[in-house]
């Protein structure tokens, strides 16, 4: 089993990047972590928001295997605390044995077709973020979340 979280477009922000980096090398600790990027569409200007979300979903779907428990981070997903979110995470876990994808779309969010392959859809806040500060604030509620799963003092409630 192995978590990936997976986005569109790169990291480009290098203070984004040294977050991620700091939680991704934490949580090989606890389990098999690895964050595939898909590049961003290039020459979209004559492109509606829905082709856009179209051509951006076939790529994700193609990072995709039948066999994934996929979770789209979406603003219109369930809202958790972090005790929450470790108890659905330690339940997948446990009972699902599935590889876990979790998937940050493009500016758009989500085509209809990958938001039909998912399993479930979860919302980091009621607030927008940007595509790069929710890598890393994601990344570092998983670390926070296989903390509280293992009696960790790392969160404090």
């Amino acid at each position: 089993m192995k978590i990936t979280l997976l986005t569109v477009g790169k990291t480009d922000k290098d203070w984004v990047k040294q977050g991620i980096d700091i939680y991704a090398s934490r949580m090989k600790h606890y389990f098999p972590f690895a964050i595939v990027e898909i590049p961003e569409l290039k020459n979209v200007s004559s492109l509606s928001e829905d082709q856009i979300k179209t051509k951006e979903g076939e790529l994700i779907l193609k990072n995709i295997k039948p066999t994934e428990d996929v979770i789209l981070l979406d603003e219109r997903g369930r809202e958790f605390s972090s005790m929450e979110f470790a108890k659905v995470l330690q339940d997948k876990i446990s009972y699902t044995g599935k590889d876990i994808v979790f998937v940050i779309g493009g500016a758009y969010g989500f085509s209809e077709a990958v938001r039909q392959r998912s399993n479930s859809k979860i919302s980091l806040s009621r607030m927008t973020f940007s595509h790069q500060m929710v890598r890393a604030i994601f990344v570092e509620q998983l670390y926070r979340a296989f903390t509280i799963m293992k009696g960790e003092p790392y969160h404090h409630e």
